[in-house]
């Protein structure tokens, strides 16, 4: 179909990112209004001038030896992945930008056209996005601090929990303005705001409750039934920071800031004394049983393996019931580690199954049970760190076995 040279010049000079296109010798031959806009120059004034002249002076030496090595092996592409790309514009502090490059040829010249998005505003809502991940990481440690003092400060700790989640819920307004402006970002608020408005404010609520109630038992006898609310306090206040816990690992990883620093370590033992710490959270008659087959000497990341395995058992424990066995099996082979924990608990249903690894995302049929939704997407995100891969098998009202495979051989 031949398409009406109007209708593409209309397309070149309506559309609203910017498009220039240069010749085999790099010069400007063709520019639009946006790019125009974008930079501050009318189309008499750059072209025939030599693309780098909206090139930043501190890239400007470089972009000629990456132009030839482009034009010596063109393809369509998008440039700067993994890093950052700024243009000049005639006046004014350079602008960031992403660009994606296409070209033909035309009479045996090679011409190259870019497409040219300024994202200045893009750049500010992640700016902002990672100033609230800051301060939720100022809440988190502030509230692991209130949490060791909470003796004889209920009432004060009660009230600064209140303002955390004041300034939380104040925050979600701001994020809210921001993630509407990103397709994905915004699915990622909404399911956060679903989960924090039911997971917060359930344990403060029993926070304030007992606290008032804790004032109205003044005498000796009354101790039994102080001893129960304080209880109830602690526990709230120990599930709020095990939500802040992975509100933190989840910020970490998105940023980057955790990675694998392997070492050796015996993986029986370290298995052993995992679920020997989580026998204290078990319910009335449930009990854990660990196996071990093969080699016990481990190179990888010990602490990154233990959070992995603290994770699962604790989903182990909370989604069965009382009186259920909970199985830790471990076995090296061939340079590997396998390891599964099994339980015989409600189990996960076909259709929930392939989403269980996503952020924020919780099973039907637990939506009565304690959770943040980010335990098993943190726990596939350390084994990905590790090199190794996980699967799960379940069938409801059965149980699940979850298993994972990470390498274990020093390979320096």
């Amino acid at each position: 179909m031949n398409v009406d040279a109007t209708h593409l010049t209309s397309l070149f000079e309506n559309a609203t990112e910017g498009i220039i296109l240069t010749n085999g010798k790099g010069n400007i031959v063709l520019i639009n209004p946006a790019a125009q806009r974008m930079f501050g120059y009318a189309a008499d004034e750059i072209i025939g001038q030599p693309v780098e002249i909206l090139i930043p002076e501190r890239y400007g030496r470089y972009h000629k030896q990456h132009r030839d090595g482009f034009y010596a092996h063109p393809q369509n592409r998008v440039m700067g992945h993994g890093r950052d790309l700024y243009a000049k514009p005639k006046d004014g502090p350079d602008i960031p930008v992403e660009v994606s490059l296409g070209f033909y040829k035309k009479d045996n010249e090679l011409f190259v056209i870019a497409f040219i998005v300024n994202i200045t505003h893009r750049k500010k809502i992640e700016s902002d996005m990672l100033l609230q991940q800051k301060e939720l990481e100022k809440m988190t440690t502030d509230m692991r601090k209130l949490n060791v003092q909470l003796e004889g400060k209920v009432e004060e700790r009660t009230i600064i929990l209140k303002e955390a989640l004041l300034k939380l819920e104040q925050s979600q307004q701001e994020l809210s303005e921001a993630l509407d402006k990103e397709r994905e970002l915004n699915e990622i608020k909404s399911r956060f705001v679903s989960m924090a408005s039911h997971e917060f404010r359930t344990p403060l609520s029993t926070v304030l409750s007992s606290a008032s109630l804790l004032a109205k038992y003044t005498t000796t006898e009354d101790q039994e039934k102080r001893n129960k609310h304080i209880n109830r306090i602690k526990e709230s206040v120990k599930h709020l920071n095990d939500i802040l816990e992975d509100f933190l690992s989840l910020g970490k990883l998105d940023e980057g800031k955790v990675a694998a620093r392997p070492g050796n370590f015996d993986l029986q033992e370290l298995v052993n004394d995992t679920t020997e710490e989580m026998s204290g959270l078990l319910k009335k008659g449930q009990h854990i049983v660990y196996y071990h087959r093969g080699n016990t000497t481990a190179h990888s990341d010990k602490k990154l393996l233990k959070n992995i395995l603290i994770n699962l058992i604790t989903n182990a424990i909370k989604f069965s019931d009382e009186g259920k066995t909970i199985e830790v099996f471990s076995e090296v082979q061939n340079g590997m580690a396998e390891i599964s924990v099994k339980d015989e608990g409600i189990g996960i249903s076909n259709e929930d199954q392939e989403h269980l690894f996503s952020s924020f995302f919780r099973g039907k049929n637990v939506v009565n049970i304690q959770g943040t939704g980010l335990g098993l997407n943190i726990v596939k995100r350390y084994i990905d760190l590790l090199g190794g891969d996980v699967h799960l098998q379940s069938n409801l009202h059965k149980g699940t076995t979850v298993l994972f495979r990470i390498p274990i051989t020093d390979k320096t």
